[in-house]
């Protein structure tokens, strides 16, 4: 039989032999892909993130997904130095996590990263004098209310998506990187957007698109230039979460809760430079991947377009 398969075999012409060589691997390579998918997304295990250190500095923990790792990082066994904007809602922050969590030690720090920026990073600096801060959470970002054209952004919301989503994150890890460096380990995370990275162009939503654009490139550089000194670097990429920024309230098939995403956020922190961590974004991801960039990007301009109308009318309704 085997050798009646061979002269089968050797019968085939050469360019039939060539494809079914090359289908083999196609198959094989696909059939690797799916399995590397769901070890990452479910058996891979969490790193211990108490070798970093002891202490985890969280931008923007009191809404959304920020409050989700500041929770996850508090179960884990992590102190915490929570930085954002609202006195009050970083103080019932803290109260929540330390009635659950009530062996965790905090610190607040007030930061307006749309104010006077270099006085706030000044104020972390000294908050985390001393400490062994082994986790970095930029999470800390602003978007747009409703979609519009990049001429109708107003100069104070130009200003204030650059200042908070470009300058924040750049000047706390700026603030926060020399301790890791001295002590060779460390890791970082900054959220991105799948409005960069999975969607080829997020259409009136130019601004804030392009400053997460940046946090991409920012964390692919730190990546590379940190990573022989211990310090792991990664940005992850959601697509919607349910959260204020996003108008979501109720979580769904490929809308999580900002639990469900942090918790899926935490296992991948250490390893990968871009990730994303909620196992049906990444489905999506791969949907989106194998589609013309021409057809997202005319379905995301009428998609932003409903939104734009949405909210004008809701502006209008405001001034009646």
């Amino acid at each position: 039989m085997e050798v009646f398969l061979l002269d089968q075999l050797k019968a085939q012409p050469k360019w039939v032999i060539l494809l079914s060589t090359l289908g083999v691997f196609t198959v094989l390579r696909t059939l690797l892909g799916v399995l590397k998918w769901v070890y990452v997304s479910f058996l891979r295990p969490l790193k211990n993130l108490k070798k970093y250190g002891s202490w985890a500095v969280v931008t923007g923990p009191t809404d959304g997904i920020g409050k989700g790792f500041a929770f996850h990082l508090a179960k884990k066994g992590l102190n915490l130095v929570l930085v954002g904007r609202n006195p009050d809602k970083l103080n019932d922050v803290c109260a929540s996590i330390k009635t659950k969590y009530g062996n965790v030690e905090i610190k607040t720090v007030v930061v307006d990263f749309s104010g006077d920026l270099d006085h706030g990073v000044l104020k972390i600096r000294e908050a985390i004098e001393g400490l062994d801060v082994g986790v970095l959470i930029n999470n800390v970002g602003i978007s747009y209310l409703y979609a519009r054209y990049f001429h109708e952004v107003d100069q104070e919301l130009l200003q204030s998506l650059i200042k908070v989503n470009v300058e924040g994150t750049s000047k706390v890890t700026h603030a926060v990187l020399p301790n890791m460096i001295k002590r060779k380990k460390g890791a970082i995370v900054n959220i991105g957007s799948g409005a960069t990275i999975v969607i080829p162009s997020h259409p009136l939503y130019a601004v804030y698109a392009a400053s997460k654009a940046y946090i991409d490139q920012f964390s692919r550089c730190l990546y590379v230039e940190y990573k022989n000194m211990g310090i792991d670097v990664q940005c992850q990429v959601p697509l919607y979460v349910a959260t204020k920024m996003t108008s979501i309230k109720r979580s769904s098939f490929f809308v999580p809760s900002i639990d469900s995403y942090a918790k899926a956020g935490i296992r991948q922190i250490g390893y990968e430079r871009r990730c994303t961590p909620y196992w049906t974004h990444s489905l999506m991801w791969g949907i989106a991947s194998c589609l013309p960039e021409s057809i997202i990007d005319a379905w995301r301009l009428r998609f932003g377009l409903r939104i734009r109308k949405m909210g004008q009318l809701k502006d209008l309704r405001k001034k009646d």
